[in-house]
């Protein structure tokens, strides 16, 4: 029996610029970590991080996910101001260069939030949901139109992934949703997205079981983001690395859109933009 249609009458309020997701977006990953498991040090340097912002925008990126605290499984941590002072100038020059552009900042931490919101970035993704920061949703909800993302993870990023056991991974993450959807409308944040976390905190066959149900998580009624670009749950079959799975991240995502995601967070943008214009011709013509 086909599936009845995914509501996808979606929009997000990005400081007074509408970003339509009735058609889904890709959200390029910038990340500007020495240690990230894919990218680590690659955009450091100022001039190479912003060709790559324009390499993503030309690609047909919606927004720019920028990030300075590695969130893979054992790194180290470090404080806020190192955290800050990797992303601080990037975030100036990528939003003074790229007024067009819709920009996303990838921390758990108030205090980062605040400044680059101060800066003028558009949008927070925070992997804990308010849960390593209990300031986090009332600051977001303070700029009246900043829309949050909040993923799922399980303990922290240094140890996630030792042992994560989960009876039943869906009923899980399901519950976890429901308490901080809860939390963020009563923080008074307006607009949510929702991201299962794939890789944090979650054996091989809890992410599959994931990308599987992924449909039923449209029912909370919000847009959800999956990121699952050059992650483990895609290398570790073929004993290879993370950079040499983007045909296996492609076959994925459209799995993903079919089952609901309204925003691919990606490294590898062109190929993502790719597969959501060959999706959005299958789904036009009632072919999925």
């Amino acid at each position: 029996m086909k599936e009845s249609k995914i509501n996808k009458n979606y929009s997000l309020n990005c400081r007074g610029r509408l970003l339509d997701l009735s058609k889904p977006q890709v959200m390029g990953i910038l990340n500007l970590t020495p240690d990230s498991f894919s990218d680590g040090g690659k955009y450091n340097e100022k001039s190479a991080a912003l060709l790559r912002v324009e390499q993503m925008l030309k690609e047909g990126a919606s927004m720019i996910d920028i990030g300075g605290y590695s969130s893979r499984p054992f790194a180290d941590d470090i404080s806020e101001e190192e955290e800050w002072g990797r992303i601080e100038e990037i975030t100036r020059l990528t939003i003074k260069e790229f007024p067009e552009a819709i920009i996303s900042i990838d921390t758990f931490r108030s205090g980062v939030a605040k400044k680059a919101l101060d800066l003028g970035a558009h949008i927070i993704n925070d992997i804990s949901a308010g849960l390593l920061d209990e300031e986090m949703m009332d600051l977001v909800s303070s700029y009246g139109d900043v829309p949050y993302i909040m993923m799922h993870m399980k303990g922290n990023p240094r140890i996630m992934q030792v042992n994560p056991d989960s009876e039943n991974i869906v009923e899980e993450v399901w519950n976890y949703f429901v308490k901080r959807i809860n939390a963020s409308l009563k923080a008074g944040i307006k607009d949510l997205v929702i991201d299962p976390g794939y890789g944090f905190g979650k054996t091989l066959l809890h992410n599959y079981e994931l990308v599987g149900k992924l449909g039923r998580f449209t029912r909370l009624g919000f847009p959800i983001l999956t990121g699952i670009s050059r992650k483990s749950m895609l290398y570790t079959f073929f004993d290879t690395e993370p950079g040499d799975v983007l045909e296996v991240a492609t076959a994925l995502h459209l799995k993903l859109l079919e089952k609901g995601s309204n925003i691919l967070r990606v490294h590898d943008v062109k190929e993502a933009v790719r597969i959501v214009n060959l999706y959005n011709y299958l789904e036009d013509h009632g072919i999925v």
